[in-house]
């Protein structure tokens, strides 16, 4: 794709704005990983209940015997995923394996600062019972959301890694499948996988390991976590429709903004601007591909920013 009608930029210029996006969407994807973390398990918002019987009664906001409902941290998980596709889309599949290695070690640091906070004088009476201070104990609240989001980060760690990578590697298997075209189905064919084994691991794994699923102990729990993985993974279905116009835009804006042409981003991302040589120090057309050698590996003598060795 060219990018001649558009006014030169210089190549530094270029840079210094590609990064900048790069650090934006970067920056949104590790600021939500560490959000839901803390908050993941601390609420779940009941959408729904069903009574069975002759009539069966649906009651809309509250628990029931049947009950769907969502923990609060599932709210903006799906943004994760719209981040690391846009990603894969302008960076390439090494820059967007490495953000998922962050957020890793995002997980690792947000569990260390609330064991270290908790073991630093002056540590409260914890009560047998509840394994928390006190209620009236103003370090309640500390300890509350402390216990539930080792919980949640023992969880979303383990379903975190696994989905993620499963997003990266399914988004560019449809990428390469389709020589670039076809947005719609890698945006969400990756998506609907990765959704699905993130939500059945983070439901089993929080109920099993954390014990924090708000089941019913006198019910046969398959079928309660089997509503709580329905539910969880209709939301991030419909999600994933919903930001499938949200993706296209986004591509449309920062193609010519980026001078990236998706469809010939290497496994190594862009070529950097600086590296191609142009006229007058300035760049106008083709900085997407300029003609790459292997767009599945490496562009030799004319290296993406992002290739280390």
């Amino acid at each position: 794709m060219s990018f001649d009608h558009l006014p030169p930029l210089d190549p530094q210029r270029l840079r210094e704005r590609r990064e900048r996006v790069f650090l934006v969407m970067a920056g949104l994807f590790l600021g939500t990983l560490a959000m839901l973390n803390i908050l993941g398990i601390s609420r779940f918002i009941a959408l729904a209940s069903f009574t069975p019987g002759e009539a069966g009664t649906w009651t809309w906001g509250q628990w029931g015997e049947v009950s769907f409902a969502l923990a609060v941290g599932v709210l903006p998980y799906p943004i994760t995923f719209l981040c690391t596709d846009l990603i894969s889309e302008f960076y390439g599949r090494r820059r967007a394996n490495f953000m998922v290695f962050v957020g890793l070690i995002l997980n690792l640091w947000v569990v260390f600062i609330l064991w270290i906070g908790g073991v630093l004088p002056v540590v409260p009476t914890i009560e047998t019972a509840t394994g928390l201070p006190a209620p009236d104990d103003p370090q309640y609240a500390f300890y509350a959301i402390r216990g539930l989001a080792f919980g949640a980060v023992g969880a979303s760690m383990i379903a975190y890694l696994v989905a993620q990578f499963v997003d990266v590697q399914l988004f560019h298997y449809w990428k390469k499948l389709t020589h670039g075209k076809a947005l719609w189905l890698r945006n969400n064919g990756s998506t609907v996988v990765s959704q699905l084994v993130d939500t059945v691991a983070v439901i089993l794994i929080t109920h099993y390991y954390a014990g924090a699923l708000p089941v019913v102990e006198d019910r046969p729990v398959a079928g309660q976590l089997m509503v709580f993985i329905a539910t969880g993974y209709a939301f991030k279905l419909l999600v994933a429709l919903v930001d499938t116009p949200v993706v296209y835009a986004a591509v449309a804006l920062l193609k010519p903004y980026l001078r990236i042409d998706p469809a010939e981003v290497t496994h190594d991302g862009p070529v950097d601007p600086l590296l191609v040589p142009a006229a007058g120090a300035v760049v106008s057309a083709g900085l997407a591909g300029a003609d790459a050698a292997d767009r599945d590996g490496d562009s030799r003598g004319k290296r993406s920013v992002w290739c280390d060795d």
